[in-house]
């Protein structure tokens, strides 16, 4: 059961990690076809998308999981079943709901999204309606995830992820380039096709987990056959069951797409209002979608591994063995601090480098140096999402609504000023402050309920940090040198090699570092003794020679 839950574990890391990695690729081609505007129309698109999305399901998926799990364990198949067959017909409900939502009130978003462009308004109108078709599958295929996830199987999620977003990405790329250089057409049609591919990429995730049903449909018919007792609940008492599970599981995913949702609603005006509308455009693409997809994936992997620790708090914490419970928390938090601040601080040193590679290098002079002050802020967005998390592992999940809205309520309030003041990274900004402000409360909460001390966390973060600046400083040499015999900066396979040599060695001087140092040895334990490792040592073997 053990071995089950970690490979399981395992799987949906690993598969959530490509999907993550394989949507960060996909751009660098989509950019080269679509540019700023299209990136900028993309994300319009997909910001609304996604919070209706999240509103549709209401964490019902994950929490059917939890529901199908718990009556299996008592031996009632038949419960889980029924709840499975009334949320299919539930989330097609709300799925159909959303649908009309976005598709008919996408004039009012493009409108207060984009007041003073009306071109780019009925743009904005055309790809939030041509995503919008995806609501109308997601909602129920979700379901479908979270029941057999409460078999313990997690091979069809994992497996239907990511052929659900390889489907998507083909369809995104080849329509793009058909769209824009076979038939000459416009960004705008072409970024509505690239939309479209969310309801594309569904209809193959369905047709992976229709395969698998069809497999272990005789299997779950034949546990309801042999069980001798069913508790016969009231539909009515299973839904209430259901949407007590369901609560917490919308709160963490909503966060930074509803940071992102304010940037959508006061961006285009505020950098008109500053006289920098000749730029907004290249400003919001480089923040919201190119950027974005660069800082999530250091917190992608930190935050995978950090949640594997949560189910030991919850235990721990269940069984009041709370020294144990200190002990976890501070792993998962120190896992935070190893990972993603070298990441960030490696994204600030070679932002023009990264940027420039992946996407180009026109206006890198801006692009670059967002991506530089966005950075940081991949921290906070782990930090938030793990100490949420933890949270809910010492039952005090309730709080995080509290620490989202409080961080929410300061990005509201404050975007707009932070525009006026600081131009487009005043967004950055803003983002920083609420994420951080969410962060800080959700931390705050964790100590004041369990007398947690973050003294040992202290520590060694103060030690990430100082590895890190050493690994920076390597780097900046490395550029340094680099510039005496390639053009990197204005040259982009030039800029794409001194990127990747600088990311090797930066990466290597750090993890050597926090090797010799046995900071990872403290903070991974005896899991850390892998092939990696191994190879670490022989090469400290060399040097010790």
């Amino acid at each position: 059961m053990s071995n089950n839950i970690v490979r399981g574990t395992m799987l949906l890391t690993g598969a959530s990690f490509l999907s993550k990695f394989l949507g960060m690729i996909y751009v660098i081609p989509f950019n080269s076809l679509v540019g700023a505007t299209g990136g900028t129309l993309y994300s319009f698109a997909y910001i609304p998308y996604n919070i209706l999305l999240s509103f549709s399901t209401i964490g019902v998926p994950l929490a059917v999981s939890k529901f199908v799990s718990k009556y299996n364990s008592l031996e009632d198949y038949e419960t889980g079943l029924r709840m499975f067959r009334s949320g299919i017909m539930l989330m097609a409900i709300t799925g159909l709901l959303t649908f009309l939502t976005l598709f008919f009130g996408a004039g009012s978003i493009a409108k207060y999204a984009v007041p003073n462009d009306l071109a780019m308004q009925q743009d904005t109108k055309m790809v939030i309606r041509m995503v919008s078709f995806a609501l109308l599958i997601i909602p129920s295929m979700s379901i479908v995830r979270g029941f057999f996830q409460g078999y313990q199987s997690m091979g069809p999620t994992a497996v239907s992820q990511v052929v659900e977003q390889i489907v998507r990405i083909i369809f995104v790329l080849v329509s793009a380039f058909l769209i824009i250089k076979i038939f000459n057409g416009t960004v705008a049609t072409a970024v509505g096709f690239a939309t479209f591919a969310a309801f594309v990429g569904a209809i193959g995730s369905c047709v992976v987990l229709y395969i698998y049903w069809r497999k272990r449909k005789q299997f779950i018919f034949e546990n309801i056959e042999k069980q001798r007792y069913t508790y016969d609940i009231p539909m009515k008492d299973l839904f209430k069951e259901l949407f007590s599970y369901a609560g917490p599981f919308i709160i963490v995913g909503l966060a930074t797409t509803l940071y992102q949702l304010v940037d959508q609603f006061t961006f285009e005006r505020a950098m008109y209002a500053i006289d920098q509308e000749g730029i907004w455009k290249v400003t919001y693409s480089a923040i919201n979608l190119y950027g974005h997809k660069l800082i999530i994936i250091p917190g992608t992997i930190a935050t995978g591994l950090s949640l594997a620790v949560l189910p030991a708090i919850t235990k721990s914490f269940v069984n009041q063995e709370f020294n144990q419970v200190h002990q976890q928390i501070n792993q998962a938090l120190q896992i935070i601090a190893v990972l993603v601040i070298p990441a960030a601080v490696g994204l600030m040193v070679l932002s023009d480098e990264i940027y420039g590679s992946l996407y180009g290098l026109d206006e890198i002079e801006i692009t670059g140096a967002l991506l530089a002050w966005y950075a940081p802020v991949s921290l906070l967005f782990a930090l938030f999402t793990v100490s949420s998390s933890i949270l809910q592992g010492i039952n005090q999940q309730r709080f995080t609504v509290v620490s989202l809205m409080a961080g929410l309520l300061l990005k509201i309030i404050l975007n707009t000023q932070l525009i006026h003041l600081f131009g487009a990274k005043g967004a950055i900004f803003g983002t920083a402050l609420a994420a951080g402000t969410a962060a800080f409360l959700n931390l705050w909460h964790v100590k004041r309920s369990i007398q947690f001390s973050f003294k040992q966390l202290f520590k060694r973060t103060s030690l990430v940090f100082i590895f890190a600046a050493i690994m920076a400083a390597v780097i900046w040499l490395l550029k340094l040198l680099f510039g005496f015999v390639l053009p990197f900066e204005t040259v982009r396979w030039a800029t794409t090699v001194v990127m990747l040599v600088c990311v090797a060695v930066g990466g290597f001087v750090y993890l050597w570092l926090a090797y010799a140092s046995t900071l990872l040895e403290h903070v991974f334990g005896s899991e850390l003794e892998d092939k990696f490792l191994m190879r670490m040592r022989s090469i400290a073997r060399i040097f010790k020679r």
